[in-house]
């Protein structure tokens, strides 16, 4: 194998699983770090310098960083990374000093912002600081987008959203409530220099069975109760209630059909339970409350007497399964189950019908804009999409960081450079060597198991619908769960031409990832390794040749601690415990200035 290319910024990046796997590229052992300091406002402000909404986040965040997390090939559970997102919100000091300056002095470009959601504040946030003037267009009376209306308060109150929208907000810009778009082209004739569209996917799919109609007072479209809901326009509902999906809207109609006076409630999902969309955590929520999931059950049609809904039928499924794939299906048999009402949370479109098709923005096949998924950019120059309304439904980080990168392209274009001008990533590192045995973090291995996060008893979380059910952690949970984190942004480096081949840290690894060795093709080599290097989607460290033997030192990334002992044992220092710092280009990293004319004759 060729030497390892460790001035490529991807491999240490690669190898902080969490940072990897997360789509804005928090920082998260960074911030667990500092938490574990007690420096809870440091540890948000660096949550917050990509994500934007750490409180937010740390309690509704879908989280890609944790299944991903190297703590869970260890002892099968990742760092509760989430929960201590929330820590550092809730622990912080006011940060509204630490916020970046607004000049007063415009730089006179208008942004004009449909939609007052995530992904139109993340532009604002990384916009306004710049100079721009701002103008957010929403049809809401409140801001917030999805986040406000489809989130129930007892995941995510009303307190902690108004805290960090008004960080944005209060930076100066021009939030303009109550103020649905209805036409794009009148919009762009207001001469704006530029638009970004972030007004999510508002349209909640129907289900077109029989009795859809005539039962029609009783059948709600998910995302339109909840937010009926929110808004306290529906303050009630009936005894016995059937939820129809299986995702996370689901989970949020079933449990907030429980604070609504439902006794009965049944989530209908059509396949087993390995194909649900729903996060893990959410269904563990849901049947904490007592709410039944009836698996292999596909709507048929709804059952209407004398113009009222009593219930629907059920095809019950059968499936075989192969490799984690439906390969038949098939109807075994029929029921009917009783329902006073019943919600349809089955999923959820963009909605455009204020965007004319005549002004250069095109749509595909499912009537979604044509975005670029690099520059977010439409077909038509200057006019932008981002969260759900560029590519469908998907969670608020990423909708955060479809925000970053739509403020560096809407900064480059309305400064006359391309689009497609990005900064490149780049990787720094610095030694965390404090003494010849002490490292600047903590650096032994915590057996604990995750701590659990506390809920309001079930006894008080349904007397009133605000009631938040998650309590966060204690500091002693906190202490805990913080030594978890293996720091695997704490990157062991190794400089060939200071190895002398003793083996001493091959010797003490506690986890055999170190071998000196004959170099040789890869997946021969993943074999005669100390132990095994089975996981191929963690690349190998391979050294170049060894001054003494010219074999090689290879370490697999996949099952180190970073514990750091090879670095303290190392008698000629080649191995070392140094720090790898992504950084990562916003905005205001990218130079707009105009390139000088040179004059020539």
């Amino acid at each position: 194998m060729k030497p390892t290319d460790t001035s490529d910024p991807d491999y240490f990046h690669r190898v902080v699983d969490c940072q990897w796997g997360c789509p804005a590229h928090t920082d998260v052992p960074e911030y667990i770090r500092l938490i574990a300091q007690g420096e809870f406002t440091d540890a948000y402000m660096v949550n917050r310098e990509s994500n934007v909404f750490p409180g937010i986040l740390g309690r509704v965040c879908d989280r890609p960083c944790e299944p991903v997390c190297r703590r869970a090939r260890i002892d099968e559970k990742p760092v509760a990374i989430c929960r201590l997102k929330r820590v550092a919100a809730d622990h912080k000091e006011d940060i509204r000093e630490r916020l970046p300056i607004i000049p007063e002095k415009k730089n006179g470009k208008k942004i004009a912002l449909v939609g007052a959601g995530c992904a139109s504040l993340t532009v604002c946030n990384d916009l306004m600081p710049l100079g721009y003037e701002c103008a957010v267009f929403e049809a809401l009376p409140v801001p917030g987008g999805l986040m406000r209306s489809n989130i129930p308060a007892f995941r995510l109150p009303a307190e902690v959203l108004d805290e960090e929208i008004d960080y944005i907000t209060d930076m100066g810009v021009d939030l303009r409530l109550n103020s649905p778009i209805e036409s794009m082209k009148a919009l762009l004739d207001e001469g704006y220099d530029a638009i970004f569209v972030g007004s999510g996917a508002p349209k909640g799919k129907e289900l077109d069975i029989p009795g859809r109609q005539e039962g029609k007072d009783n059948i709600h479209i998910g995302i339109e109760w909840l937010e009926s809901v929110a808004f306290g326009h529906i303050k009630k509902i009936g005894r016995k209630v059937l939820i129809i999906g299986v995702g996370n809207t689901a989970m949020d109609c079933c449990r907030t059909s429980l604070r609504l006076g439902a006794d009965d409630v049944k989530v209908m999902a059509r396949k087993p339970r390995g194909f649900f969309k729903a996060s893990d955590w959410e269904l563990e929520d849901a049947e904490e409350e007592l709410v039944e999931i009836v698996i292999n059950h596909s709507p048929k049609s709804f059952v209407v007497e004398d113009g009222r809904l009593k219930g629907m039928i059920f095809e019950v499924m059968e499936y075989d399964i192969e490799d984690g794939k439906i390969t038949d299906t098939r109807v075994v048999d029929e029921t009917f189950i009783e329902a006073d009402d019943v919600i349809l949370a089955i999923g959820q479109e963009t909605a455009f019908p204020w965007i004319e098709r005549d002004i250069g923005i095109e749509f595909n096949e499912w009537d979604e804009p044509e975005v670029d998924r690099t520059t977010y950019q439409s077909t038509l120059p200057g006019v932008f999409f981002g969260g759900d309304a560029a590519f469908g439904p998907e969670n608020i980080i990423w909708a955060v960081e479809h925000g970053h990168q739509a403020a560096i392209s809407i900064h480059n274009q309305v400064h006359g450079k391309s689009v497609d001008d990005r900064l490149p990533d780049t990787m720094n590192l610095s030694s965390r060597k404090m003494g010849i045995h002490e490292w600047s973090y903590s650096n032994s291995f915590e057996p604990a198991a995750r701590r659990k996060m506390e809920h309001v008893p079930l006894s008080e979380r349904f007397k009133n619908l605000g009631t938040e059910v998650e309590l966060g952690f204690n500091a002693e949970q906190t202490a805990c769960e913080v030594e978890r984190c293996l720091n695997c942004d704490i990157q062991t480096v190794f400089t060939d031409e200071l190895c002398i081949e003793c083996d001493a840290c091959v010797d003490i690894c506690p986890t055999q990832c170190l071998t000196i060795t004959e170099n040789g093709e890869e997946d021969e080599l993943r074999q005669r390794l100390t132990a095994p290097a089975d996981n191929l989607d963690q690349a190998l460290f391979v050294s170049g040749g060894l001054e003494q033997t010219g074999r090689i030192m290879v370490k697999d990334e996949n099952v180190c601690v970073h514990c750091g002992l090879c670095a303290e044992r190392c008698p000629t220092a080649a191995w070392d415990m140094q720090k790898s710092l992504l950084e990562i280009g916003y905005a205001a990293d990218h130079d707009v200035t105009p390139c000088p004319i040179r004059k020539t004759g």
